[in-house]
Order: structure tokens, then sequence, then C-alpha cells
């Protein structure tokens, strides 16, 4: 069972203790992302994600990662629309080591120039990477699409704002927007009531504040296609769906695992078994504090792309008039609680999961709460979910490859 402290200048700290086990995970989860960016400011917290693995006033980069691997330890992080997270992954022993390592991250990153200027290089060719995986270029084209504004924009940046950046402005960027009403230290496995006051002792210093909030993004159907060289056209389709918080969101997840979310999915025995068109199909989600999308890819050969759109409506349309079967039903139940109770066997895992939680939600659910939220979701509930859903009036299409006209994939879409 997880406990929840809350300081007084507004940081949270959400710990499960697990004596069980002999290691310990730690998160330090930012309420911050690119969403909250100016245009001109685009790509400052994944840049400042980077810039905290460098060095600090007391240890060089090198130092801290010699640190981390002398007590065999793991380090990461990551930056989304959302959320910035710095984590750590240790045996028991040395947690005490891995809290001091991500506070002297987080609080005295020296943002050296020439640090920067280097960094700035790497997330080049990071960007240079996701532009040469079609499918990830295909979903950026998308969210560009179907939000304005921040939230469209992509999380690593764009050269031409990230020319600009300096450690000095990173650094007043990150004093600005890295505050207490912010922040949730996320803890899991073997931990102490020493470990949880020695973070306290940290994060209390810091001034309060309260949370922030993004300006409201909302949904419009909009239609994308980008001729480039690749071996097959990639698509992605969307449709509105409902934001993080929304009770939708237990329906809407066996929704999407019953349409694409595994092997017995009705796209995947579609699409891929019955007809041969593609090697992967699948449905996926991506929420947000005020909005989301339900989306699906594929990637097939020019020859065929039509075909696969019209069976990918034909699909849709079953699938919004005529609802689900009990037995699909239940599968997907299966499915989502399995995932959801085997990746609580990880430390890591119910880290991570606690602390997205208490930063989108305010709450954290229990595994028994959440359980008994899919078994409450009916066949009803389902086909009602993918009538409001489901409406061609509000797809979105990414294409990109050697694509045709976007009227002809409209056409071929019924849209």
């Amino acid at each position: 069972m997880h406990e929840l402290i809350k300081l007084p200048n507004g940081v949270r700290i959400v710990y499960e203790k697990m004596p069980y086990v002999r290691s310990a995970a730690i998160g330090i989860f930012v309420g911050v992302g690119s969403r909250y960016e100016p245009a001109s400011e685009n790509g400052s917290a994944h840049f400042i994600e980077h810039m905290l693995f460098k060095s600090s006033s007391k240890h060089s980069a090198q130092e801290l990662a010699f640190i981390m691997d002398g007590i065999g330890g793991q380090i990461n992080a990551y930056t989304t629309r959302e959320t910035t997270c710095f984590y750590a992954r240790v045996l028991d022993s040395h947690l005490i080591t891995a809290i001091d390592l991500l506070g002297e991250m987080f609080f005295d990153c020296a943002f050296d120039e020439e640090e920067t200027e280097s960094e700035r290089g790497v997330i080049y060719e990071e960007i240079g990477m996701y532009e040469d995986a079609p499918d990830d270029s295909c979903y950026e084209r998308l969210m560009t699409g179907c939000f304005k504004g921040s939230l469209g924009r992509p999380v690593l940046g764009k050269p031409k704002t990230l020319a600009n950046m300096t450690g000095e402005s990173l650094k007043a960027y990150k004093d600005l927007h890295y505050t207490a009403g912010n922040i949730v230290i996320s803890l899991a496995g073997n931990i102490t009531d020493e470990h949880l006051k020695h973070i306290e002792k940290l994060f209390s210093p810091m001034a309060k504040t309260k949370r922030s909030k993004p300006r409201r993004a909302e949904y419009s159907s909009h239609v994308s296609v980008r001729r480039k060289k690749t071996e097959q056209n990639q698509f992605c389709l969307a449709f509105p769906s409902n934001h993080i918080s929304s009770d939708e969101r237990f329906t809407m997840n066996l929704l999407s695992t019953i349409l694409g979310g595994g092997v017995s999915s009705r796209l995947f025995q579609n699409i891929r078994e019955r007809h041969g068109l593609c090697y992967s199909i699948y449905s996926f989600q991506s929420g947000f504090s005020d909005t989301g999308i339900l989306a699906l890819a594929t990637g097939v050969s020019k020859e065929t792309e039509m075909k696969t759109l019209s069976l990918i409506r034909d699909e849709l349309s079953h699938f919004s008039e005529d609802g689900v079967t009990e037995e699909e039903l239940k599968r997907a139940r299966e499915q989502a609680k399995s995932s959801l109770v085997m990746g609580l066997e990880s430390a890591s895992s119910r880290m991570l999961k606690m602390g997205n939680a208490i930063l989108s939600l305010g709450t954290c659910l229990t595994t028994d709460e959440i359980i008994a939220r899919y078994d409450g979701v009916t066949t009803e509930d389902v086909l009602t979910l993918a009538q409001n859903r489901l409406d061609f009036k509000n797809l979105s299409l990414s294409a990109l490859g050697k694509t045709e006209q976007a009227e002809d994939y409209t056409k071929a879409l019924g849209i």
C-alpha cells in the first residue's frame, strides 16, 4: 500500500515499502514538458533533461557516471509533452547514494556553456534518428495537425529553436518551471524512514509554489501527407479521446485493446492474419491533462495501401455499429489485469506508476480499485463509447512515404 507525504512547500513524496526485495527505485517527476514551452523555447525541457546528466559544482559528468556504475545502479530520464522524470534503480544498500546523486543533478547542474554546445549536437542527432524512423515521424505530424500550439510541437524541439539556447537560458527556464508545486518524488522497494527523511531534507528548502497548468488544447481533425523515400507507406489515424483523468479511461483502454491491442485484436486478425497486408497494426492512446486521442498505426506497401485503408474503415464502422462480444471484453480485461499485476512485481514499475499517477491525477488507485474499474465495464459501455468516439467526421490521418494525394486517402476512408 502506498503512502503520501505533502511537504509545506508543495513537494509531494509517494512511496511504497517492499521489505521483501533487495532493490529500490526512486524518481523525481516534474510536471513540465514541451507543452509548457513558448514557441521560441520549444525543446527546452528535453534539453534540460540532457544537461542534468552533465557536470555539477562537485563532479564532472564522467565522475557522476562513474559513481552510479560504481554502485551497480541504473540511472535514466525521459521527457514527454507534460512531464520530465529523472530516476534511478539501485540495491537498497546504495539508495542514499542514489538520492544524493539525483539531488546533485537536479539542484546543482552547472549548465556549462561548452557542455551545452556539445549536448546540442547530441540532440540534433536524436532528432535525425527520429526523422529516420517513419512511424515516429508519422505520429509527430499527426500531433502537429491535431493540436495547434504547444501540445502539437515536438518534444525534442526544432534545430532553429535549439540553436538559440544557452546554458544560461536553460538554467533560467529550469529555475522558473522546476518548482516545488510541480514536483513529485516517488520511491518503491526496500526503503526506510531514514530514506524518506533524507529526501525531505533535500527538498524542503525549496520555496512554496502551486502546480502549473498549461493552456487548454483542443483537438481538430486534420489530414497530413508527406512524401518521403521509404520502403513502406506509414499511416496513423486518430479520433479525439478522453483526457488522462477521465472516468472513461478504463472503458477506452479495453476498447483500444479489443480494436488493436494484441494478436487477437480485430485489426490484427483482419488486416494481418486474414488478408496478409501488413506486418504490424495496432491501436494506442495518447492522453493529456485536458484532451487525448485514440490512434491506430500501420505500415503497408504502396500497392495495397488503398485496400488496407478501406478494410480499416469497414472494421471501425463495424465496431461502432455492432459493438463487442462478451468473449472479446473478457480477453481484454484479462490483458489489462495481467499487465497491471505483473508490472507491479518490479519496484521500478511501481515507482513509475505511483509518480505518474500522483503528478497527473493527484491520487493513486490501488490495484484492487483499478481491477474493480475494469470489472465494471460492460459491452454496452464499450459500444456507447465507440459510437461517441469513432465518428468519421472527426477522423485525422497522417500518411508518410511514397504517398498519393490527400484526397485519395480520404476517399478510401470515406471522409
